[in-house]
């Protein structure tokens, strides 16, 4: 059986790999789910902490509990897009160990993408996954 996600990198291309990611994913054909970006809103109603880790940290968890509510893993993520406010290499550090938390090992494709705002004045970062869902 030929794998769902086939994970790339090139040596011509810098390798994402050491770094937690990879530069190409190839998707054998199948269903696939398109979660909407989560953020540090919580099922409880909870206040967004200030913290851009905190946020990370808990938009992380809304974004494993999606797969989980799609019966997918990880592994199964094709590709993750992380907006951020204030995008920048201090920044990335900071949500980094969330986010390679939460890919548990796996490395699918990753994107930052640096944005004026969010959904609301006090949110930070966006965690949005195309996922290939298991057979």
């Amino acid at each position: 059986m030929t794998q769902a996600i086939t994970r790339l990198n090139p040596s011509t291309l810098p390798d994402a790999g050491e770094m937690g990611y990879s530069q190409i994913s190839i998707v054998e054909p199948g269903r696939m789910a398109y979660i909407s970006g989560q953020v540090a809103w919580r099922p409880d109603g909870l206040r967004v902490p200030e913290s851009l880790e905190e946020q990370a940290k808990i938009a992380a968890l809304n974004a494993k509990a999606a797969l989980d509510a799609v019966g997918a893993n990880p592994e199964n993520i094709v590709i993750a897009r992380i907006f951020m406010v204030d995008l920048n290499p201090d920044t990335l550090n900071q949500i980094f160990p969330a986010i390679l938390d939460m890919f548990g090992g796996a490395k699918p494709c990753i994107t930052g993408v640096g944005v004026a705002s969010l959904a609301a004045p006090d949110l930070k970062i966006e965690i949005e996954l195309t996922v290939r869902l298991p057979n």
